[in-house]
């Protein structure tokens, strides 16, 4: 039975927000890996404060409709956001602030404008986020990254009849990455001031077409308040705990994950919208050598079954209003929708949070499959040995692919993480 626009809303609501809030809950969670000293070690040192940041930006001309192509025959070049952020580290100078290079990590609300409301509104953004020192410049002065994780919801997405012009966003609930890059001044032990540059991303996962997406670059000024209390006399005079060196080891992550994806379908004028959505099941296997307390290499086993993969439909069959019948679609078969690959992986370990990126090649599969493929994922820690995953498949760089939500377990972690 196919899925009408209304319904594939709700079915994201499920499948992202859900995953979202139970990432939300996992920041206030303490890891089951971590042993008793570095327990003691989280809740004496951590200090909480907040974030207040101003982002500037020009989109990128990715499309016919942001360079021009729309009823004002105007760019649309600009955008602009507000952010506050709630945040929480560890103590200036203490162990975990050193190991980890100032590590902080919270959850934000954002405000966007592009100038153009009536076709892409003004979205607000919802994310998870974290940040580190990369280096320092003399005592007061660091060079700090921060990526920013979520959703944002309120887009004007594109209707045929309501909204024909805005033809790069379908959904009016859209994924947001962004990453920045700044210079961060202490300006007391509580107040910094920051600025740099910073990069955004909208865009849907595929989950419904259009799905152009929607990028800018620009810059951010801000400050970071921290609400930093006195010691106890008790944890002045106590000795600084020391962690054993690192011993390198391999771990396992085995993953379970899942989506839906739409596809458009070659047409004389474009592509038109395939009038169903298409599930998306998989699994990876993933030994991992952990290099150090920051660092996972590794190898993965990639299987997936994709249900718009090798799905036709022949330009003759298509009218010029770009309407078919549903018994025009030419559906493969089942062997021809599976896959099997081989990718090499990455991760950037920190508290809470693991960064990775793939790269990698299908040895098992039909057509469409036939591709170099990438991933991006976000793996957020719940529980000991169980992990929520958040990641995109990617083909050839710049190809959306579909989304990767589920669930991970990992087997012979020897309790290092943070």
């Amino acid at each position: 039975m196919p899925l009408d626009r209304f319904h594939i809303i709700k079915q994201a609501g499920r499948l992202v927000i859900l995953p979202s809030f139970f990432c939300f809950l996992s920041l206030f969670s303490l890891h089951g890996q971590e042993r008793d000293t570095l327990s003691r070690l989280y809740w004496r040192d951590m200090v909480h404060g907040f974030a207040l940041d101003f982002r500037p930006a020009g989109i990128l001309p990715t499309s016919p409709f942001l360079r021009g192509d729309n009823p004002k025959e105007t760019p649309v070049c600009r955008a602009f956001s507000g952010h506050a952020k709630y945040a929480f580290r560890y103590r200036n100078g203490s162990f975990l602030d050193r190991l980890y290079g100032g590590v902080y990590q919270g959850v934000g609300i954002g405000l966007y404008t592009f100038g153009e409301t009536e076709w892409l509104g003004n979205p607000v953004t919802f994310y998870l986020f974290q940040g580190a020192r990369i280096a320092s410049i003399g005592r007061q002065i660091s060079f700090n990254y921060e990526w920013n994780f979520g959703l944002s919801a309120g887009w004007h997405p594109y209707h045929p009849d309501k909204n024909p012009a805005n033809k790069i966003m379908g959904s009016k609930l859209n994924a947001y990455l962004n990453t920045n890059f700044y210079f961060r001044w202490a300006a007391t032990q509580r107040l910094a001031l920051h600025a740099g540059v910073t990069f955004v991303h909208f865009s849907n996962g595929n989950t419904l077409i259009p799905n152009a997406g929607l990028n800018a670059l620009g810059g951010k000024i801000g400050l970071d308040y921290y609400f930093l209390r006195q010691d106890r006399p008790s944890e002045r005079d106590a000795e600084p705990v020391l962690l054993p060196p690192f011993r390198p080891y391999v771990s396992w992550d085995v993953l379970f994950f899942g989506s839906w994806k739409r596809r458009g379908f070659e047409a004389n004028e474009g592509q038109v919208l395939s009038p169903e959505a298409y599930p998306v099941f998989g699994f990876q296997v993933s030994p991992m050598y952990n290099l150090g307390y920051k660092l996972r290499l590794g190898i993965a086993l990639d299987g997936v079954y994709d249900g718009g993969a090798n799905v036709r439909v022949d330009k003759e069959n298509i009218r010029h209003d770009g309407t078919f019948q549903r018994s025009d679609i030419i559906r493969p078969e089942l062997y021809e929708q599976l896959a099997l690959g081989v990718s090499g992986r990455v991760e950037y370990v920190m508290p809470f949070f693991t960064v990775g990126i793939g790269m990698g090649i299908n040895v098992l599969g039909k057509q469409e499959f036939k591709a170099f493929y990438q991933t991006m994922a976000l793996k957020v820690d719940v529980a000991q040995n169980v992990f929520l995953h958040i990641g995109y498949n990617l083909q050839k760089f710049r190809t959306p692919n579909h989304l990767m939500l589920g669930v991970g377990f990992r087997f012979s972690g020897r309790g290092y993480r943070i």
